[in-house]
């Protein structure tokens, strides 16, 4: 019985099964490993450069304490003032991340007994606007000023890098000319004790602007939300901006 000695390749010239082709590879084959090159080079040089920024600009939170307003009663969430800063932190390429924890109806007490909740996480930035519904309420102005200041040094020595940006409100003349001197006062002054950043009112070009504010004439519409963001972003910018 006579058998063939092996040859790898076959009388047809072709490889065998498992063996090189040593043969000049077809052009079109050329022309797409060079293409997978490229290809291989261009999606590691992009996933460098996300390395590469992710380790120049890492996220930051920043965190507004609120009440309805930053809640957005009555407009879409995505029309309310935090929403409107995010986008425009996107726009500025700031590397933030705006959490927003307004709740409707919330006094400075509220936001007091929950800020344990809020400060669980890192927080580079609290701003914080709360007050509106403790004067609305008519509750003692000195009560409000003490709970915005327990708020302040609670955050701090939790998150002692935290910047804080404190929201002025001012009463509608009905809560009386007296009442409304003391409650105006406290917000300038709390932030010049606690040396804190101060939006001197919150709703300022908003407040008492019939069109600007839904039927309630409290809460601003979404224009008036644009307007509201506007008065935040003047003080809030330059402090995102200094925050390492």
């Amino acid at each position: 019985m006579v058998t063939e000695a092996y040859s790898p390749v076959t009388p047809a010239g072709k490889p065998r099964l498992g063996e090189i082709d040593s043969r000049p590879v077809a052009p079109f084959l050329r022309g797409m490993l060079i293409r997978l090159r490229f290809a291989s080079l261009a999606a590691a040089l992009v996933a460098g450069a996300a390395l590469v920024w992710a380790a120049e600009a890492p996220r930051r939170t920043l965190v507004v304490l609120g009440d309805s307003i930053a809640a957005g009663f009555g407009v879409e969430p995505n029309e309310a003032y935090p929403a409107r800063l995010q986008r425009r932190i996107e726009d500025a390429k700031l590397p933030f991340t705006v959490v927003n924890a307004g709740v409707s109806g919330d006094t400075t007490a509220g936001g007091l007994r929950r800020l344990d909740w809020v400060l669980r996480k890192p927080v580079d930035v609290l701003l914080l606007e709360l007050g509106g519904n403790d004067g609305l309420r008519g509750l003692a102005p000195e009560s409000t000023r003490s709970n915005l200041v327990a708020i302040i040094g609670k955050t701090r020595a939790k998150h002692p890098a935290c910047r804080i940006v404190l929201a002025g409100m001012i009463m509608p003349d009905n809560m009386g000319e007296a009442y409304n001197r003391r409650f105006q006062a406290i917000f300038p002054e709390v932030a010049k004790e606690q040396k804190v950043e101060l939006i001197p009112f919150l709703l300022a070009g908003v407040g008492g602007v019939p069109e600007l504010n839904q039927p309630d004439q409290i809460h601003p519409t979404a224009q008036g939300h644009e307007l509201v963001a506007s008065n935040v972003w003047t003080v809030l910018e330059p402090v995102l901006k200094e925050v390492k």
